[in-house]
């Protein structure tokens, strides 16, 4: 069975990770609950056909049951952008704690995509490949 890859951002012991060591500190039920209420609207509104089963007003020619159905394409995508800024953020923040809370701020950690390094230390020009 392949073993799992650690994350970048994962704590090591002695080259190894540690299996008792958090990688995410609490989370904060808010972010949560709000992106799911975005999800939801954006799902259960353009699903009550009531709303917009009429021809009335027409938009360019398109009766208001087409345009306002290719509407919520535009509203749903915002929406989905709104919901995923939050987890991106509230994953961030519960990183941000259990690297404090290891003595190492946000800013200690190298960038994500840094130059390889062999076992000396020293960068390698093709990105580790050799």
């Amino acid at each position: 069975m392949p073993q799992p890859v650690p994350s970048p951002d994962a704590p090591r012991h002695g080259g190894a990770l540690r299996p008792d060591t958090p990688v995410r500190g609490p989370a904060r039920p808010g972010p949560y609950v709000a992106a799911g209420v975005l999800v939801a609207i954006g799902i259960v509104l353009p699903l009550v056909v009531p709303i917009y089963a009429r021809h009335d007003p027409e938009l360019a020619g398109m009766p208001f049951f087409y345009w306002y159905q290719l509407l919520w394409v535009f509203i749903d995508a915002g929406l989905l952008f709104v919901a995923y800024t939050l987890m991106r953020k509230e994953d961030r923040r519960r990183r941000d704690v259990v690297r404090a809370a290891q003595g190492s701020g946000p800013d200690s950690h190298p960038p994500r995509h840094a130059a390889a390094t062999d076992v000396s230390g020293d960068a390698t020009e093709d990105g580790g490949a050799r």
